[in-house]
């Protein structure tokens, strides 16, 4: 990531809305701003599969769930936030992974410019591609600041996306996973 050049931009947008860059409190903004990028766009060069390494021969036939991981990420096309929480489920075939490695994949690929369609399925790639369960699921839930803020201003609008693979595409176990997201266990 060229940090000179992520504050040479908030420099010249900054100009171009009528910021007065010797203000004390917006001269040091393009810098912060570049630290910030550096921080949320941190997952853009890191590969997803890196976080799932642990693997683990357990003879586990039931589903494995993770509900409510949240996550953060910026939206490629107006550069503003998307918050939300994924749910990610698999199907393991003798391969299981540590929870948080779910988790850390979730958290990689969140940290890139995306969005929500996109992340859902490389979150379900990336957990396909490296445990090769009997199938995975993901839901993410979202609200994105450019409904939010501009545009059509909606402020309660909350988009979702999923994406399944193998046992997953099967009515039964869709809906056996569908229900256990509805359960609040805890």
């Amino acid at each position: 990531m060229d940090k000179k050049k992520i504050e040479k931009g908030v420099r010249l947008m900054l100009e171009g809305v009528g910021a007065d860059l010797k203000k004390k409190d917006i001269a040091s903004t393009p810098r912060r701003v570049a630290q910030m990028y550096e921080e949320i766009l941190s997952g853009e060069h890191k590969d997803p599969a890196s976080a799932i390494e642990v693997f683990l021969e357990q003879k586990h036939d039931e589903i494995i769930l993770l509900k409510d991981i949240p996550l953060y990420s910026l939206c490629e096309h107006h550069l503003v936030p998307f918050t939300g929480k994924a749910h990610v489920a698999y199907l393991p075939d003798k391969r299981i992974t540590g929870l948080s490695k779910i988790v850390r994949t979730v958290e990689i690929l969140s940290k890139r410019l995306q969005v929500q369609e996109r992340l859902t399925t490389q979150i379900k790639d990336a957990i396909q591609n490296t445990l090769n369960p009997l199938g995975v699921a993901v839901v993410i839930e979202a609200k994105h600041l450019c409904m939010v803020m501009r545009g059509v201003a909606k402020q309660n609008s909350v988009t979702t996306t999923s994406d399944f693979t193998g046992a997953f595409e099967r009515q039964e176990t869709r809906a056996e996973f569908i229900h256990l997201l509805g359960m609040n266990l805890h």
